[in-house]
């Protein structure tokens, strides 16, 4: 197969492994990281978790950078991308290790979510940066399918990372602060990882960087309202971060659900409960690596927004035909199609803006798309905490969603018959 080979000679590129290393060791300490949190706040004994709850502690945790995301940025766009991930990481590792002492000394929650904003702040730099990084380790030629390795890669090594941490939580020791302290240890590698690329190897080009930092930061909104006009002058990129934006909604509103029907409709021990959730994630995992192997191969047959709209029309079809009954069995293999369908569209939409974008842009743009990420997804949980009962079992929110899913897919057939350039890198930077 070619994908076959085009992986081959990825692995064999050695500034490629290295940032796929960093990658997978910090999105693996990530996973490590939020069930920890997940389990902490949905799934403690004494805790009485509702969708309002839930909703709750997404805001608090993922809202406030939306405001600082433009920032980061234009601070991306500024600073060694390599040693934005060897101090992200190390940096995340320290204040990983104080969220453990705060479990242990059962602080009040407010606390708590303070440190957890403080590891996540960092996250959307790292998480940013190795994206705008990918295309200064591969060619043009490969991005397709170094996007579909590396993010996918990395969201399931996050995948392994959560069921590992559902191990230590159910096996090794029954302490979420010790899966927390799992997490810090990953985080640690991850920075002393990225120590093995050259300082100036991830960009950016100093002689497109802005002499002063008070004047970057001072021009933020100006680059904020460029990179909008950015993408404007884009629509390949617009459109499909349209797209990823609307099914990252969707992604959300079921994963409220799942958590609740996993909290309390199936199972009244938490830790029965807490086991169903982590065959969810091993089997959403799977979904996410088989987006991985085929959707390469069909964007180079079939072309982007096709594959975008086989996607969405099969959640549309799917979700409501299998989440309906909201019995195990099912709702697991819609687990496993929304992680297919959701990936599948998030390794297009990636390679649509890589290559779409001027690399003296893709710092901020990458941060915008972190934004719209958050938004969508706290906006989910806000409106399935509107619907949902207690129990998670809402027709309406299920079919809500499929209705969702078929728009994408309306719009998208729209957009495929206006199609610009998808895959023409425009100004490139190099």
């Amino acid at each position: 197969m070619p994908v076959v080979g085009d992986l081959r000679v990825l692995l064999r590129l050695k500034n490629f492994r290295r940032l796929l290393t960093v990658r997978l060791l910090s999105q693996a300490a990530d996973g490590v990281y939020q069930v920890a949190l997940a389990t902490y706040v949905v799934f403690s004994p004494e805790k009485q978790t509702s969708p309002a709850a839930i909703a709750s502690a997404m805001a608090v945790l993922l809202l406030p950078y939306s405001l600082i995301g433009p920032f980061a940025g234009v601070l991306l766009d500024r600073w060694r991308r390599r040693q934005v991930l060897f101090y992200g990481n190390l940096l995340r590792a320290l204040l990983a290790c104080g969220t453990a002492l705060l479990i242990l000394a059962s602080v009040p929650d407010w606390l708590f979510y303070v440190s957890a904003l403080s590891v996540t702040a960092i996250n959307r730099f790292v998480l940013a940066g190795l994206s705008a990084a990918l295309p200064r380790v591969v060619d043009d030629e490969r991005l397709v399918i170094a996007n579909a390795l590396s993010p996918t890669a990395g969201t399931l090594a996050a995948t392994a990372g959560g069921g590992l941490a559902f191990v230590v939580r159910l096996v090794v020791a029954d302490s979420d602060a010790a899966v927390v302290l799992l997490g810090a240890a990953l985080y640690l590698c991850a920075g002393l990882a990225s120590l093995r690329m050259g300082r100036d190897l991830l960009g950016p080009d100093p002689e497109r960087v802005q002499p002063h930092l008070q004047a970057a930061l001072a021009s933020t909104a100006r680059g904020l309202t460029d990179g909008l006009r950015h993408l404007a002058r884009r629509p390949a990129a617009a459109r499909t971060l349209t797209a990823i934006t609307l099914m990252r909604f969707c992604y959300g509103a079921l994963l409220v659900t799942v958590l609740m029907l996993c909290r309390y409709a199936w199972y009244t021990d938490e830790r029965d409960g807490l086991a169903l959730l982590g065959v969810a994630v091993a089997v959403s995992g799977a979904g996410f690596f088989i987006a991985a192997v085929i959707t390469p191969w069909t964007i180079g047959r079939f072309g982007p927004y096709q594959w975008m709209i086989f996607c969405a029309a099969t959640a549309a079809i799917l979700v409501p035909a299998l989440g309906l009954s909201f019995a195990p069995a099912p709702i697991l293999v819609a687990a496993f199609v929304l992680g297919l369908v959701t990936q599948g569209v998030k390794i297009t939409t990636d390679t649509v803006v890589q290559t779409s974008v001027d690399d003296a842009y893709r710092g901020r743009v990458f941060s915008l798309y972190d934004v719209l990420f958050n938004v969508s997804f706290v906006a989910a949980a806000a409106v399935a905490a509107l619907i949902l009962p207690p129990d998670g079992r809402s027709a309406v929110l299920v079919v809500l969603i499929g209705v969702i899913y078929a728009g994408i897919a309306l719009m998208l057939r729209y957009w495929s018959r206006r199609p610009p350039a998808l895959l023409r890198s425009t100004e490139q930077a190099d």
